[in-house]
């Protein structure tokens, strides 16, 4: 079942340069792991939108060894997507990013974070409006708190709008149904994959690669 249809996205301020100082910047921090070295994996939890689009974008990133759509951030257990849907659990869409920290940031990754959704829009993102649709940033650790804080800080001074995303403990992250993993890899074709995630995923690539061209 689908929450409605889901709409296209509208286009964000033009930050064509923020963008790509910003990427080059996280490419900087993106290195290479010796093979004879071995890391633990961390995780991240964050929403921005719709999850079918997040858990694409993120798994463009090297370092990225898993994404997770799920929901976190309301009071019941076990939530399920119609429930999301009504608005009955407080909850938002969101995912969990297990990556290797040898090889991307915790400061990278929230970095990116403001490249894949508008964190200025209020009760939704694009044309999906509603609560489980807003930004949010949870934090599993007062290390992660303070690099959110300082991420969206730096972040603020560029949008022209007061950045709406919220950063808050993570409670419990509920891994969400088996047929929204992997979503937009597994539907490329279906109408909103084609209409409004292929567009975004297409023109973050160019972004990255345009990054490591400088």
């Amino acid at each position: 079942m689908i929450c409605g249809i889901r709409e296209r996205v509208q286009p964000l301020t033009d930050m064509r340069c923020f963008a790509l100082i910003a990427l080059t910047l996280f490419l900087m921090t993106t290195t290479a792991r010796p093979a004879e070295t071995k890391s633990t994996l961390a995780s991240l939890v964050l929403g921005g939108g719709c999850f079918w689009c997040t858990e694409a974008a993120y798994d463009l990133l090297p370092g990225v060894k898993a994404v997770t759509s799920g929901y976190a951030g309301g009071k019941e257990t076990n939530p399920t997507y119609e429930q999301i849907c009504a608005h009955a659990t407080g909850h938002a869409e969101v995912i969990k990013i297990d990556y290797d920290p040898a090889v991307v940031t915790l400061d990278a990754l929230l970095d990116y974070f403001w490249h894949v959704h508008n964190p200025t829009q209020v009760g939704g993102q694009g044309g999906d409006h509603g609560p489980q649709y807003r930004s949010i940033i949870l934090y599993a650790s007062d290390a992660q708190k303070l690099a959110a804080e300082k991420s969206k800080a730096a972040a603020g001074k560029v949008f022209r709008d007061p950045i709406t995303t919220e950063i808050v403990p993570l409670e419990k992250f509920w891994p969400a149904e088996s047929y929204h993993q992997d979503y937009f890899a597994r539907n490329p074709h279906a109408g909103y994959c084609s209409f409004v995630i292929a567009p975004k995923i297409k023109k973050l690539e160019h972004k990255l690669e345009e990054a490591k061209k400088n």
